[in-house]
């Protein structure tokens, strides 16, 4: 059996965290190799095998392996108990339309899919308590990451002073070049740009010299995740970011901006041992 190759978090000794590559599965073409996403239209029979090498990988068994039906929205589920005791119908019809899920259940990945979106991954080291955030520039608008916090809050009485949090692949303020319309999403709701938006020249356009005028907005979707969670009480020296683009780094990580939506995504999940 093929093995995945992953990008390794340290968020401490208790817990399994990583980013999923492109690299040691079953998937072909635009697919190629590793994908354990069912929603981007994969060969079925390659994401059932990509998904048994990542659960042997991680010691645990397939309805261990948690993945919610993003839709770029600030639902967050909690992956409990009464969650897992569920038929495999009834857990499909409650991750329909979910962006974040949090557990306080040990021997449990979960995660989210992204191919350009953000992805963070939080854990209350105090707690033992994970949740895992896919925000794209709706979700990061809307501060579903906030959201995310508040939940492991509500739930399970996080203190955000003991949260860990990382910041996955995702697309960078040099690669996200957005229209105008994105650029006054962030501005209305109170966003400050100045730390998260930069004038360029257009992408693929030549030199600011050569299109003096043709200049477009780009957001830093990491910087402004990271400036949520420091909203919320996570310190700055719990907060980690990746640093991969997903654009400029497409050969060894999804990007749709890069390769179209009928392509691979990447797995970022957590899990406490």
């Amino acid at each position: 059996m093929k093995q995945p190759e992953l990008l390794r978090y340290n968020l401490g000794n208790d817990v399994v965290a990583f980013s999923t590559t492109r690299k040691g599965g079953y998937s072909t073409d635009t697919y190629a190799e590793f994908n354990i996403t069912h929603y981007c239209n994969d060969d079925p029979e390659a994401v059932r095998k990509n998904r048994e090498a990542l659960c042997q990988l991680l010691g645990i068994g397939d309805d261990c392996l948690i993945l919610p039906r993003q839709t770029h929205q600030t639902e967050v589920l909690n992956i409990d108990e009464a969650f897992l005791s569920l038929s495999t119908e009834s857990r499909q019809q409650a991750l329909e339309g979910i962006d974040a899920l949090v557990t306080g259940v040990a021997g449990v990945c979960i995660g989210v899919s992204t191919a350009d979106c953000i992805p963070v991954l939080l854990y209350d080291r105090e707690m033992g308590i994970t949740a895992a955030i896919h925000a794209g520039w709706r979700g990061t608008v809307a501060r579903i990451a906030e959201k995310a916090v508040a939940s492991m809050t509500k739930w399970y009485g996080s203190h955000t002073r003991n949260i860990v949090a990382q910041v996955g692949p995702g697309i960078s303020l040099d690669s996200f070049e957005v229209g105008e319309e994105v650029y006054e999403a962030f501005r209305k709701a109170d966003f400050d740009m100045e730390p998260i938006s930069r004038r360029m020249p257009k992408l693929n356009g030549g030199t600011p010299e050569d299109n003096p005028c043709d200049m477009r907005w780009h957001i830093d979707l990491p910087e402004c995740n990271r400036l949520q969670l420091l909203s919320c009480g996570v310190p700055e020296r719990n907060i980690f970011r990746s640093g991969v683009c997903t654009y400029q780094q497409h050969e060894r990580f999804f990007s749709a901006r890069r390769m179209g939506i009928q392509s691979g995504r990447i797995f970022t999940g957590i899990m406490m041992k």
